[in-house]
């Protein structure tokens, strides 16, 4: 295969051979575990969302929150539709992101297999009734601002009306693992 490598300067073009056998996963019902290991070399932040249902707090571990805009201020994360939260976070007006520290991988992993995970760490109910944790990084308090269809997810974008930023390292997750950010001298 050809490649074409031009430059600003109108008087370089040089012409390279690669060489490239590539083995192309087309992603399928029947290599779904080896689709779900490619995305694993994206490394992602670790977050617990909560919410509230008719009082009783509700949380999960979710890895796929982004900020969106910073005007109006908005980030999103997907909700699987077969997760037996979903329709409390998908009905929730109200809720709180929270990225973890990166000592708080029990934490995270807590949230991850139990909703109600919260008498494992301290916590507090803001004004408006969301459960929100004390330890965390940051936490961004959000209100429903919008919901995308998305194949077996759904995308829920949230207006941030507040924010508190901690001092810390961030949890990070890859390839199926917890781990911290060693940035390079």
């Amino acid at each position: 295969m050809g490649m074409d490598i031009v430059t600003s300067d109108s008087k370089v073009n040089a012409r390279a051979t690669v060489n490239v056998h590539e083995n192309v996963l087309v992603p399928s019902a029947d290599n779904a575990r080896e689709y779900r290991n490619a995305l694993g070399h994206f490394g992602t932040g670790v977050t617990v969302i909560t919410a509230s249902v008719d009082g009783t707090p509700i949380g999960m571990t979710v890895n796929s929150f982004a900020s969106v805009s910073l005007d109006p201020a908005l980030v999103l994360w997907s909700l699987s539709k077969t997760s037996g939260r979903f329709e409390a976070f998908q009905n929730a007006e109200h809720y709180s992101i929270h990225v973890m520290h990166e000592n708080q991988d029990a934490l995270a992993l807590k949230f991850a297999k139990n909703a109600n995970a919260f008498e494992t760490c301290d916590w507090r109910f803001r004004d408006n009734g969301v459960p929100v944790l004390t330890s965390a990084l940051t936490r961004f308090d959000c209100t429903q601002q919008a919901i995308h269809d998305a194949g077996d997810h759904i995308i829920i974008v949230g207006k941030v009306n507040g924010v508190v930023a901690n001092e810390g390292a961030p949890l990070l997750f890859t390839k199926g693992k917890f781990g911290g950010f060693k940035p390079k001298s």
